[in-house]
């Protein structure tokens, strides 16, 4: 027998009755009660209740059909529930509270406010601007549905099916007409800029290259994107004048695809100033927003922790990690929206920091101390606190900038892009040394990137490949095999590493342009001082034997920055600074040095 009777409910229940059709509120808090506790067959008699509290104890959902068709309020807090759609069993409803349940995100307000139209309020607050955050956007969906069927009726009404779709053609232009897409409901505090109807891609004017898969007419394939949304989330004050804060790093969110371990969403974190924000880039509605006054951000990472909730059952829970001017690393749990632990790892700002990509906990944090620390972070505890432990430090002779653990064997070796070069650590947990020095520096050939000279940009193609870039070969990305690299090192500290091929980019002198890579696509991604995308499509590079070609090979596509008409008149240049892809390449987010995040998006 569960813990729920129907003596429990008449003793729990108001007003007391002997009969559970009279009883109108019931108080189940803290019963420590299961979902599988919550019995349909005993709930349901229960024909006039309105008021039912379920909070503070351990529910992952609600049963569909428990039949409580008046209840009017219902208080769910602090339980392990992870969706809401179960409470669309409830028409009647008008308040609701799931306030410390971490598993559900900011974005379900949006979903229970679709699922009960008679909601007056969430966890307290007046829930009529969710509401009608909700009713626009349901009235521009319908607005562009009905404006697709004229279109449809208007040209005779012609059916499509799949076999008649017909190929496209190699000659068809990178420019598009936009997609019908949902319009952005931004929050009150987020800025977005003055868009015209009029977006335009446009591909690289040098389209031939030599070796390069062309299509039928010996055309190059372009990628398919187009600019979706252009955002100030990042605004001093809100204000659309601030042009002036600059945006560092961005980083897609994980998603659980068995088989797939470095697969991504559609949210990205982006950071710059004193805020983190989580961004929706299908409805550029910006999910989540936190701040840290006097804090600046630098850079931000995500790992997807594995937690054992009070039921003992299994739950995946992404986690945020954030840092920058401080030398503090916040980590968020963005679902909730708060901060649940603070590492104080730096006396000096933390440049960049990455999670290793096999050890869920394991955070490397890199700082203008010139130190690199390993973390464990640890799993947070029943009140979703941390308690990390540092593992390891590296010692570096020059400000590390970004972090890329080698992507063949990441628990043994770290690379690190610095002011001074390219340098290599063993990270081992097996070797008693708990602090190391830099084992390898890595030198490119034809006398570039010598040693002594700023790597900038570094991140892996495949399990081998490694793209790199920096002050020694202006205008040049370069692609190398550590692989081959590491086995041609033998015993010495500085090794010229093997150069399989050189991607042109920008002759801009200026520094700190990140590129990153999207492996699953085999495609490598930069920003530039003019507010470009320089996109390449290496696989055929990757496919093929040696000799390669030894001139540098164009980018596939280059992205434009709209001009002036499509986006405010006092943004009409801006520089590119930080560019990444989710793992599927169907969203692509650009940061830049004037407080904007561009959000494109393709097939």
């Amino acid at each position: 027998m569960g813990p729920l009777s129907p003596r429990l409910l008449m003793k729990r229940g108001r007003p007391k009755s002997d009969r559970l059709g009279r009883i109108r509120s019931l108080d189940l808090s803290g019963l420590k009660l299961l979902s599988e506790h919550l019995d349909p067959k005993l709930l349901s008699r229960l024909k006039q209740l309105q008021e039912l509290d379920l909070s503070n104890n351990q529910l992952e959902m609600l049963p569909d059909n428990l039949g409580l068709s008046r209840l009017r309020v219902l208080r769910c807090c602090n339980n392990q529930l992870g969706d809401v759609t179960a409470l669309c069993q409830f028409p009647q409803l008008e308040e609701l509270s799931l306030e410390g349940n971490p598993f559900l995100t900011v974005s379900d307000n949006l979903k229970v406010s679709f699922l009960l139209p008679k909601l007056r309020k969430v966890n307290g607050k007046d829930a009529s601007s969710t509401c009608s955050q909700v009713e626009n956007l349901n009235r521009e969906l319908t607005s562009r549905v009905q404006m697709i069927s004229e279109e449809l009726v208007a040209s005779g009404g012609t059916q499509v099916h799949e076999a008649d779709i017909p190929e496209k053609s190699p000659k068809a232009t990178a420019v598009q007409e936009p997609k019908a897409r949902p319009v952005a409901c931004k929050r009150p505090d987020d800025v977005p800029l003055n868009l015209s109807p009029n977006k335009r891609v446009c591909t690289s004017p040098l389209a031939q290259v030599k070796g390069r898969p062309t299509g039928s007419d010996g055309s190059q394939p372009t990628l398919q994107l187009e600019p979706l949304y252009f955002l100030q989330c990042h605004s001093k004050d809100n204000s659309p004048k601030d042009l002036s804060t600059q945006l560092w790093a961005c980083a897609f969110e994980p998603a659980w695809e068995e088989g797939h371990p470095g697969a991504t969403s559609q949210s990205v974190a982006t950071c710059g100033g004193e805020a983190v924000c989580v961004i929706d880039c299908q409805t550029g509605i910006v999910l989540h927003k936190y701040k840290a006054p006097g804090e600046e951000f630098f850079s931000v990472a995500w790992t997807a922790l594995t937690v054992v909730t009070q039921s003992g059952h299994k739950k995946r829970w992404n986690v945020l990690a954030a840092a920058g001017l401080r030398g503090q690393v916040r980590l968020l749990h963005v679902r909730a929206g708060f901060c649940c632990g603070v590492i104080r790892a730096h006396k000096k700002a933390i440049a960049t920091l990455c999670f290793s990509p096999t050890h869920e906990t394991h955070l490397f944090t890199a700082s203008y101390d010139k130190r690199i620390i390993l973390w464990d972070i640890g799993v947070p505890n029943e009140d979703y606190t941390f308690q990390a432990s540092q593992l390891l430090t590296l010692d570096t002779t020059s400000t590390p900038l970004r972090l890329c653990p080698v992507a063949s064997c990441p628990d043994a070796y770290l690379l690190a892009g610095c002011e001074g070069g390219c340098c290599c650590w063993d990270v081992r947990l097996d070797q008693p040394q708990k602090r190391r020095v830099c084992e390898v520096k890595f030198i490119f050939s034809e006398g570039s990137q010598a040693p002594g000279q700023r790597v900038d940009g570094l991140a892996f193609v495949n399990e081998d490949v490694v793209a790199s870039k920096g002050n020694g070969g202006l205008g040049t990305i370069w692609l190398w095999s550590w692989s081959q690299t590491w086995v041609s090192r033998g015993s010495q500290s500085t090794v010229a590493v093997v150069v399989l091929a050189r991607l042109q980019w920008s002759l801009t002198e200026l520094a700190y342009f990140s590129l990153s890579t999207c492996p699953a696509k085999g495609i490598v991604l930069c920003g530039d001082e003019e507010g470009n995308v320089w996109i390449y499509d290496v696989r055929h590079i990757l496919m093929q034997q040696p000799p390669l070609p030894a001139a540098p090979q164009a980018p596939t596509q280059i992205l434009k920055w709209p001009q002036p008409r499509a986006l405010s008149q006092t943004v009409t240049r801006t520089m590119v600074n930080t560019v990444v892809a989710n793992s599927t390449f169907t969203y692509l987010t650009a940061l830049t040095d004037s407080n904007i995040v561009a959000i494109w998006g393709g097939d």
